[in-house]
């Protein structure tokens, strides 16, 4: 065992993690496959998200905890996806649903080193994971790794005190856009606080959106103030604009001009030597996962989960993992053949190909129906051959 984890558990004792498995295999020989492709993952994705059950959720992994599915009276599960720099899914884990966020980030750092052999990488992961401690030991130099995180803006003094009220200029990454399918603008600032390095990003178009936004609270909440509205304090969107005076509430404007400075803006933590500009485009290509994660819920329809223990739980979502990494390859090859639909079409054309079977005088015969849409640009790109439109069926 390397002297830098010999201090810690083994990785099957960190929380929530289940016993090395199938799973654990077949995730490795796939990365394996891949492995010829390159000597060593550039970037690494990693985010969370929860999924609820119907019933109980196993004998453990289902708890109460935050939920990203707004189902907060459901128990639930933390799932957690690695996705590697061009999009392909690494390996996905699962945790309890009272895990929270900070606790996910080491454990898989090390999983990831222990199970594929990855010695030099970068993580990226939302503000969520981090952390004092995360980032003692991402630093530390046993195991030291790269990192783009999120940081807390709101959350973190030295973020919010510090690093957003530095002077500096912005360097342009993205103009303003022209037409819908610019890319955002974009405007990055470096920042550096002692020897930590801050990246302040800006986006001058949503902080316009979150102004107006501010003002339409603002301007509602002083129309139900002036009704005697006191309910609206159970609101979220209005409460954090309000102070009591008395025995009632108005509205609180120094709160209100202090929430602008944060219009548009998001900060990074990172320790590579990046320029800002890449820092920025890198942290924004988290959208993968977070796109990963909607393909679970939605297209896959991962949910319902009524399974009831926690081998069947993990399997249960393992192959949803599995079809997601299938999708991801068949789109790639589709790509590289100049197939160009939609995933949803490409589901339904498949889904009308069938072979139907036939009996005359004694014969047997199946009988493809036609390769409507793009079904056959879709098997040729896939390295799949058509069945033969009619093809006799021996005993």
């Amino acid at each position: 065992m390397p002297e830098a984890q010999q201090d810690h558990p083994s990785v099957e004792e960190e929380q929530g993690f289940s016993l090395r498995c199938v799973k654990d295999l077949i995730e490795e020989d796939l990365f394996q496959r891949r492995r010829s492709l390159f000597t060593s993952l550039d970037l690494m994705f990693f985010d969370t998200t929860s999924i609820y059950f119907e019933g109980e959720g196993g004998e453990s992994i289902g708890q109460r905890g935050h939920s990203k599915d707004h189902r907060p009276v459901l128990n639930q599960m933390v799932a957690g996806a690695v996705l590697d720099g061009e999009g392909h899914p690494v390996c996905c884990e699962l945790w309890p649903g009272n895990t929270t966020d900070v606790k996910t980030l080491v454990p898989v750092a090390r999983r990831l080193r222990e199970r594929f052999g990855i010695q030099s990488s970068c993580l990226v992961a939302d503000r969520g994971m981090i952390s004092r401690t995360t980032l003692d030991w991402l630093e530390a130099p046993g195991h030291r790794w790269f990192y783009i995180l999120g940081a807390r803006m709101r959350k973190q003094r030295e973020v919010s005190e510090e690093v957003l009220s530095r002077a500096g200029r912005y360097r342009v990454v993205h103009e303003e856009r022209l037409q819908a399918k610019d890319p955002s603008p974009l405007k990055v600032k470096e920042v550096w606080v002692e020897d930590r390095r801050y990246v302040v990003c800006l986006n001058e178009e949503q902080a316009r959106k979150d102004a107006h936004d501010r003002q339409a609270i603002l301007s509602a909440l002083d129309q139900a103030l002036r009704r005697g509205d006191k309910s609206l304090v159970g609101n979220k969107g209005y409460r954090r604009y309000l102070k009591a005076a008395g025995s009632r509430f108005e509205i609180d404007l120094a709160k209100a001009e202090a929430e602008a400075r944060y219009d548009g803006k998001w900060v990074l933590r990172t320790n590579t030597d990046l320029e800002a500009e890449e820092v920025a485009l890198k942290y924004k290509q988290l959208w993968m996962v977070e796109a990963l994660f909607r393909s679970v819920k939605s297209v896959l329809a991962t949910r319902p989960v009524y399974h009831k223990r926690d081998e069947t739980i993990r399997g249960h979502v393992f192959c949803s993992f599995l079809a997601l990494l299938f999708r991801k390859e068949l789109q790639d090859r589709m790509a590289r053949a100049g197939v160009e639909a939609e995933w949803a079409e490409v589901v339904r054309d498949l889904d009308e190909v069938q072979e139907v079977l036939l009996e005359q005088e004694g014969k047997r015969f199946l009988l493809r129906t036609a390769a409507a849409g793009c079904a056959g640009k879709v098997f040729q790109a896939a390295g799949v051959a058509l069945p033969p439109t009619l093809r006799p069926v021996h005993s």
